[in-house]
């Protein structure tokens, strides 16, 4: 048990140095190539920070573990939108892009109501490896949306220091998602180990330990963001991290073999939705395209209340 914690903690170091290497890596790649920090926070970042629940909803759909695989991507959804923003909009004040408000965030939460459909229509609860594919094409004309947004967005940036070279780009972001992916991997295997051994079900393993050490490179991503002010990256992260984790993840796990899914996560979905109508409205309260800090303090604290609620009725 001791040897599984200290490997935990250091998964944790592993988590936060590569979350610093890869906000670093990607911010300085977006004003290279004069690309936005949203965009790059969407696809590259996104991506990076969602290796971990790819990782590991493969060998769960691989090994047969369904409710982990579902646990996982529901769970993490809602540990990026209602704790990781939660934190993140405690620390800045998020502002965001018009197309963040008016097309990503709406996209996301259609991506969520997309999968509780498919995931109920049979009435027994099941992802289908022709859902699966379905789920892959609208992640596909996700990432043409986002392409064609690099395109057509002119971005004015100053560059204070001196241009970085391409190799050093290189290095700060393959490190960073390495350091992500080992560290998350770690974090999960021996948060696992230690909940098996307290026998705990396979279902709250996966919405909860599994879950967390999943979204814990979000975590670590996010907060860096914010603390070095970039709210794009932040907000971005989490927005493209949710949309990956439905439509991309997922669609792998039930293209290599169809999911069984509990109608119990029904409710786990439906307080995502919730929350992302939550953060849509959020940006036309208070500051306009901005998540407030009262506002960030509501998606924590409703997230604490639920997670405890979720708890003593599992």
């Amino acid at each position: 048990m001791s040897y599984s914690v200290l490997l935990l903690v250091a998964g944790l170091v592993l988590l936060i140095k590569g979350a610093d290497w890869l906000v670093d890596g990607a911010s300085a790649l977006a004003k290279k190539y004069h690309v936005s920090d949203l965009a790059i926070g969407l696809t590259v970042v996104a991506f990076g920070t969602s290796a971990p629940e790819l990782v590991v909803n493969i060998v769960a759909a691989i090994d047969g573990y369904q409710g982990i695989a579902f646990g996982n991507v529901i769970g993490s959804n809602n540990f990026n939108l209602f704790l990781i923003l939660g934190i993140s909009g405690l620390i800045l004040p998020l502002s965001v892009q018009k197309s963040t408000a008016w097309k990503e965030i709406p996209f996301s939460l259609f991506a969520v109501l997309l999968l509780l459909f498919m995931v109920n229509i049979s009435g027994i609860g099941y992802l289908s490896r022709i859902e699966g594919l379905i789920l892959f094409a609208f992640f596909l004309g996700f990432l043409y949306y986002i392409f064609t947004q690099m395109r057509t967005v002119k971005v004015s940036i100053e560059l204070k220091k001196k241009q970085v070279a391409g190799y050093i780009l290189f290095f700060l972001i393959a490190g960073g998602l390495t350091a992500l992916i080992g560290g998350g991997k770690l974090v999960v295997d021996n948060a696992v180990k230690i909940a098996t051994s307290m026998s705990i079900s396979q279902e709250i393993i996966g919405l909860t330990i599994v879950a967390a050490g999943t979204s814990l490179p979000e975590l670590a991503t996010s907060m860096v963001a914010a603390i070095k002010k970039n709210a794009d990256i932040a907000v971005g992260n989490i927005i493209g991290s949710n949309i990956f984790n439905i439509l991309l993840i997922l669609a792998v796990s039930a293209t290599i073999k169809p999911l069984n899914y509990e109608l119990v996560f029904n409710r786990d979905l439906i307080f995502l939705s919730f929350g992302t109508v939550f953060l849509f409205l959020a940006m036309f309260t208070g500051k306009r395209r901005t998540l407030d800090r009262w506002e960030a303090g509501i998606l924590l604290v409703t997230f604490v209340v639920y997670s405890y609620y979720r708890l003593l009725n599992s």
